[in-house]
């Protein structure tokens, strides 16, 4: 995994098993790899993803069964959207529509390639 040296590593992890949750690779209820599997597969220290796994737990995106394992939350993809939404519209939208200004793109040339960029995900 590449990292960006702007974020904390343990929260780039957490994002990105946050992406598998909504990419459906984990299900509702369904167990999350350990630990020390997670920590090879992104090649990480344990600790770094116990970190993770941590962060997680206390958004309420998984839960830990004593002695078997993390598991993904029953709400877990509502839970992240929720929390992904809010982030965006309180961290991130003031500089996206500071750069539209900036470069003079209209509301409707947005519009436009919002419509676009959906179209092409389908």
């Amino acid at each position: 995994m590449n990292f960006k040296e702007s974020k904390a590593i343990y929260l780039q992890i957490a994002e990105r098993i946050c992406d598998e949750v909504l990419l459906g690779q984990y299900r509702k209820e369904e167990r999350i790899p350990s630990v020390r599997e997670y920590a090879a597969v992104v090649e990480v220290n344990a600790n770094t993803v116990m970190r993770s796994y941590d962060y997680l737990q206390t958004q309420g995106v998984i839960y830990n069964k004593r002695g078997i394992g993390y598991f993904v939350s029953a709400d877990a993809r509502e839970l992240i959207f929720s929390l992904r939404k809010e982030y965006f519209m309180k961290e991130e939208s003031d500089y996206f529509f500071r750069q539209l200004s900036m470069l003079g793109i209209s509301a409707e040339e947005l519009a436009d390639m919002y419509r676009k960029f959906i179209k092409k995900q389908k």
